[in-house]
């Protein structure tokens, strides 16, 4: 009988020897996708909603609308229903790093139900639209005759500077300096955590929920544009106004922002 190679004989039957296998032809690598997401910058965050404390690592160039949906994940909370604050109300479009959100940064989130949103927030968007058509009829506000007495006193001399054509996220100490209609010094707070605006004057400190604040109005005061006089309309018609003047123009947009918010509800 011929012999045979490379093979194993046994009683005249030859069996082709099996070559072995190299563990790499059988395997593959497998990944989940994290090891990008790894090598990212990240900050650690503690996020605050509704006398709750969380704690969220994200990267650093996530935008304040990627935050929104990690805080999503964590709360339950939709976007659309969160106020998110730091220094003032956190930009969607604008990354953590932009706005220089460093670990350790404490970030207040402010939401209710939709039934809540609903009931407070519907109308007040129709009280924005009537009163500013309402405006468009009549004379420049600090022209009228209620406003020009707390105007024609002139500018306080310890009024906060202003700064004219730029716009500012809100400062960390209240705005201080200020008339109210009775030409009175009152000085505004924000307590983001609380959601409450504060308004003090010499006598009181009233704290006002933001989400009762039904709008606001500013006007830029003739001669001095770099100072506005303001109103928060604390109940369902004008008559609720609370007039504050010589706001400085540069926290104007983050006053209303702060207090109304800019909600998409569908």
């Amino acid at each position: 009988m011929e012999s045979c190679q490379g093979s194993k004989c046994i009683t005249g039957f030859c069996f082709v020897a099996e070559l072995p296998v190299s563990p790499k032809d059988c395997s593959s690598s497998i990944s989940n996708g994290d090891d990008a997401d790894d090598k990212q910058e990240t900050v650690d965050l503690k996020i605050i909603w509704n006398k709750n404390k969380y704690d969220l690592k994200i990267p650093v160039d996530s935008t304040g609308a990627k935050l929104k949906d990690r805080i999503h994940s964590l709360t339950g909370l939709p976007p659309a229903m969160q106020k998110v604050m730091y220094k003032g109300l956190l930009p969607e479009d604008k990354t953590l790093r932009d706005i220089k959100v460093t670990s350790g940064a404490k970030i207040m989130v402010v939401g209710s139900t939709m039934n809540d949103v609903l009931a407070v927030n519907t109308p007040k968007e129709v009280v924005q639209q009537e009163v500013k058509a309402e405006e468009n009829k009549k004379e420049p506000l600090c022209r009228q005759k209620q406003h020009r007495k707390v105007l024609d006193k002139g500018k306080p001399e310890d009024i906060m500077p202003a700064i004219k054509g730029t716009k500012e996220r809100l400062p960390t100490v209240p705005l201080s300096g200020m008339f109210n209609k009775s030409g009175g010094k009152v000085r505004l707070t924000f307590k983001l955590e609380q959601d409450q605006l504060w308004i003090g004057t010499k006598e009181r400190t009233e704290k006002v929920p933001m989400g009762s604040i039904k709008n606001v109005v500013s006007e830029p005061i003739e001669g001095h544009e770099d100072y506005h006089m303001m109103a928060f309309q604390l109940g369902p018609t004008e008559a609720s106004q609370y007039w504050v003047y010589w706001v400085p123009t540069q926290f104007v947009d983050a006053i209303k922002d702060t207090v109304l918010g800019k909600w998409q509800y569908f």
